[in-house]
């Protein structure tokens, strides 16, 4: 399963329920969306360092947030509050023993350009 992460218009939501649904029926697990109303908001939620946690756990497997400040090499507060963000987004989830993992094997982010005339 992988998150599609995307700026959207208006419609977008109707047009990614619709795909999950697809997918859904063809007894796949549907993949996670997150859309942003401009890439601006995307960028400034998914910051290079936000990024690279994502990439940093789902290497590590299940951790809790002390290991993944050390393997990262990165301050355990800032760290704290990245993890805090992407729960909110969806992006990493917590365990039962409050370990935190990355449930997705790939994370796209999809950005139309805008049509010419």
């Amino acid at each position: 399963m992988k998150a599609i992460i995307e700026v959207g218009s208006k419609g977008t939501i109707f047009m990614a329920a619709r795909e999950q649904l697809a997918q859904k029926n063809r007894g796949q697990a549907p993949d996670y969306r997150l859309s942003f109303e401009s890439a601006r908001t995307l960028f400034a939620e998914l910051t290079p360092a936000r990024l690279d946690l994502l990439n940093t756990l789902r290497s590590m497997g299940p951790a809790s947030v002390y290991a993944l400040a050390k393997t990262a090499g990165r301050n355990y507060s800032n760290v704290h509050a990245d993890v805090a963000r992407l729960v909110e987004l969806g992006l990493i989830e917590r365990t039962d023993d409050d370990m935190v993992t990355v449930p997705f094997d790939a994370v796209e982010i999809r950005m139309a350009l805008a049509q010419t005339a």
